[in-house]
This record gives structure tokens, C-alpha cells and sequence, in this order.
């Protein structure tokens, strides 16, 4: 088992090196430069067409903002408090700069997912429209190339039961017994059940059930962190000069902090960026594709919003707390540096309530949502036959990741690996696809009746 894990640890020191990081950041700058910024430019019109399709009637199975919020509801989630605390932890202060970085162009490779998932969308033989990675890979490149499209499907299938739940259980019924004493296995348990009774009703019960708690769960957490930063509104100023300093020059030893190079401040804001985010990954596009819209561009405008909700708004709160409060300097790590940031600005211990509480909504939405992605990658391996029984695997490995003897390290070590392997052929397919979504936007946005139709 230890030769299995060193072999694995390898592969991720690969995956997740130099190159890989360069990849994502090359791919999502590209990208952005050939659609001449338009998804920075374009950013209160994708909030316009997430208003405007939350009644949609045009083609599809959900609402365009049912599927942004399935999206969000799988990377909104552990990332954002416990990913932004260890990227914190390992790369210092310098990390949350580059995790924006990742964002910023994050924002291009999302969309350019999202219209390539509804451009080259299927409807199966259930009369659902499936699509992602795996569907423009063989509808976009071609046949020759569907073995690529297959391994994202592995890749993907695979990953889900660890980065989409059971490391999101076991996180979730560890914050539950620390706060409120609840048994890890009772809190699998109930979890699993839920998400039993979401899963029956398929891509339109995940998509009502996210639509209405993602947006809570997001004013929740959000909230407790607006009132700490209000509240140390006076550390503001120094928390983002130290962020920017060091984003390029070591960071020093300071309290229960080791210390960190420029490299691990790059490292671990681009991972966990993209870790948080999924941008990049080929995740996020298969819950687009189900989106009730006629045109690729519009939902790529409203995709792209999630790479901005999930990194620059939350993920910059969990930071910036964990800064203001001095709490990067206690030497905690994870989710625990997070709830320890919480309470020191908030009186009364409400801060480890926020966190827990928070952690949990996160954890349950991100294993539905995961849920989806998984099941589509299983369906294009083994066709819509695998869908009942792929589900009562996911509801039954849900409370297997609260059992003592599951080693949390080892599942994060493998799901990292799987979605760095997830991310290499999306990301491949994106540039050599880039032409087409770079024609379907251009005449997207030189079309005025188009445009003005959505107004």
C-alpha cells in the first residue's frame, strides 16, 4: 500500500508541477487575449443574462440559473474554507494573489467550457441534454480524437467519489463533532439519505434544491465575513500589502508561521484557486450543458460568473479574515485556520458556528452537484443504463468517508491527482477548439438584433 501511495504521490508532483501550472494559467490567458477580454468586459452583462434566464423556456432541462448554481453548488464548498486556508498556510499571505490571478483568467477558460458544452450538446436516449469535455471533444475534434474525451470521462468518474464526496462528508462530519459532538457516522447517515432523496429526481431536482440553498449558503457565509472585515476595517490596508509583497519575495517565519518561497506562494494559490474554482478541470460545463438556452455565448456569459462568485468574492472574504484577524500567523491549518479566523472576529464564539455550519451547507451541495458531473462521465462510458446504479454507489460511499480507518490524506492525494488528470485533456481541447468559440462570440457580439434581444 505505501509503494501505491509513493507512486501516486509521484504522479502528483508531476501533474500538479510546473508544467501543469503553467498550462492552466497559458490556457486562461489565451484564451482571454483572443476574446480580447471579454470576459472581464462582459461581467454585469453575464449577471444581466443570469437574471434574465432564470424563467427560461427555450431549449433545455433547467434554467440557466439553476445550472450556474449546480455548478456553484459543486465548487462552492471545502475549497473556499479549507483550500484558501492551506493555500494560506503553505504558500503565506502571497498565495491569495495568485489565486485571483488564476481567477482572472479563470473567468475565460470558464466560459469558453460552458459554450463549447452547449455548442456541441446531445440530447440521450432519456431526452436529457448531456454535454462537457467529453461530448466537444468527440463532437468538436472528431472520432479520432473521442479516446481523449474518454479519459476524461475516467478521470472524472473516478474523482467524484473523492473530491465530490467522500472527502466532502468526512470534512463536514468533522466540523460537526468538533462543534456540536455529533457522531461522524450518524452525520453520513442523514447526509446520505438527503442526497438520496435530491438524486431521485435527477438534473431538475439538483438543480431547484441548489437554486434556492446555494444563494443562502453564499449570504450566510459571506455575511459573517463582511461583518469581521467591517469590524477590522483598520487592518484592511496592511493585510493587502503584505498579500501583494508577498506574491514575489519570500515570506518570513512570523508566530506559528514556517514560512514560505515565492514558488509556494504560486504553487498553492494557482492549485487551490483552481481547486476552489474547478476552472479548467471540465467540470462545470457538463452542468451547463443542461441549461434551457438557444445560444452558447449567452450561457457562457452566466458561467463565466462562477469563477468570479466562487474566487474573487468568497474565497478573497475567507482570506482576507484569516489576514485581518492575524490568524495565518497561529500556525492551524485547513479548515481549522478558517474557524480559528471566524472566532477571533467574531464575540461569543459565533465564528466557529458560521464555519461548521457553513462547512456543512458547502459539503452537502458539493456532493450533489458532483454527483451530476460523475454520473454524465459514467453514462458516456457505459450509457444511460449505469445512471440508477452509479447513483446508489454515490449515496452508499457517503457515510464510508466518516469511518475512522478512512484515510483522509490518502482520498485527497488521489482526488487531486484525478483532477489535475481531468484538467489535461479539457484543457488540450479547448485549445485546439478556441477557433470556434472564438467565431460563435464574434458573431455573437456583431450581431445588434442579438445583442438587443437580450437586453
Amino acid at each position: 500500500m505505501e509503494s501505491l501511495i509513493s507512486i501516486i504521490n509521484a504522479i502528483n508532483g508531476v501533474v500538479w508541477g510546473p508544467a501543469m501550472l503553467a498550462l492552466l494559467a497559458g490556457t486562461g490567458l489565451y484564451l482571454t487575449l483572443g476574446l480580447k477580454l471579454l470576459p472581464q468586459r462582459k461581467l454585469f452583462y453575464g449577471f444581466r443574462m443570469l437574471w434574465r434566464g432564470r424563467k427560461s423556456t427555450e431549449e433545455g432541462d433547467i434554467s440557466p440559473f439553476n445550472a450556474l448554481m449546480t455548478a456553484l453548488s459543486a465548487t462552492v464548498g471545502t475549497g473556499n474554507i479549507a483550500g484558501v486556508a492551506t493555500a494560506v498556510f503553505f504558500g503565506g499571505p502571497g498565495a491569495l494573489f495568485w489565486m485571483w490571478v488564476i481567477a482572472v483568467v479563470g473567468m475565460a477558460t470558464k466560459f469558453c467550457e460552458a459554450v463549447l458544452a452547449v455548442h456541441y450538446r446531445e440530447k440521450d436516449a432519456l431526452g436529457n441534454h448531456v454535454g462537457g469535455p467529453m461530448y466537444y471533444i468527440r463532437n468538436g475534434l472528431g472520432h479520432k480524437w473521442k479516446w481523449l474525451g474518454v479519459l476524461f470521462a475516467i478521470f472524472g468518474m473516478l474523482a467524484g467519489f473523492g473530491i465530490g464526496n467522500t472527502i466532502q462528508s468526512n470534512s463536514v462530519s468533522d466540523a460537526l463533532q468538533s462543534t456540536f459532538g455529533i457522531q461522524p457516522m450518524i452525520t453520513g447517515l442523514v447526509i446520505a439519505v438527503l442526497v438520496a432523496l435530491v438524486l431521485i429526481g435527477g438534473i431538475k431536482r439538483i438543480g431547484e434544491v441548489a437554486g434556492k440553498l446555494v444563494p443562502i449558503m453564499a449570504i450566510f457565509y459571506v455575511g459573517g465575513g463582511l461583518i469581521i472585515l467591517i469590524t477590522h476595517a483598520s487592518e484592511i490596508p496592511e493585510a493587502l500589502r503584505l498579500i501583494f509583497y508577498h506574491a514575489f519575495n519570500p515570506t518570513a517565519a512570523a508566530g506559528g508561521f514556517a514560512g514560505a518561497t515565492i514558488w509556494a506562494a504560486i504553487r498553492f494559490g494557482v492549485a487551490r484557486g483552481v481547486f476552489s474554482n474547478e476552472a479548467g478541470l471540465g467540470s462545470a460545463p457538463i452542468a451547463h450543458a443542461a441549461a434551457k438556452t438557444n445560444n452558447p455565448i449567452r450561457q457562457g456569459t452566466v458561467a463565466m460568473l462562477g469563477t468570479f462568485i466562487d474566487t474573487i468574492i468568497i474565497c478573497s472574504i475567507t482570506g482576507l479574515v484569516i489576514m485581518v484577524t492575524g490568524a495565518w500567523q497561529s500556525g492551524e491549518n485547513g479548515a481549522s485556520l478558517s474557524a480559528h479566523a471566524f472566532n477571533l472576529g467574531l464575540p461569543g464564539g459565533w465564528g466557529q458556528y458560521i464555519v461548521s455550519i457553513g462547512l456543512a451547507i458547502f459539503a452537502f451541495t458539493t456532493i450533489i452537484g458532483w454527483s451530476f458531473y460523475s454520473e454524465k462521465c459514467t453514462q458516456f462510458l457505459f450509457g444511460e443504463r449505469s445512471n440508477i446504479p452509479f447513483r446508489v454507489l454515490w449515496v452508499i460511499a457517503i457515510p464510508l468517508g466518516t469511518l475512522p480507518m478512512i484515510d483522509l490524506g490518502t482520498i485527497w492525494l488521489v482526488a487531486d491527482t484525478l483532477n489535475a488528470m481531468m484538467a489535461i485533456p479539457n484543457l488540450l481541447a479547448l485549445l485546439m477548439l478556441s477557433p470556434v468559440v472564438f467565431r460563435l462570440t464574434k458573431d455573437y457580439f456583431n450581431n445588434p438584433a442579438a445583442v438587443a434581444d437580450t437586453q
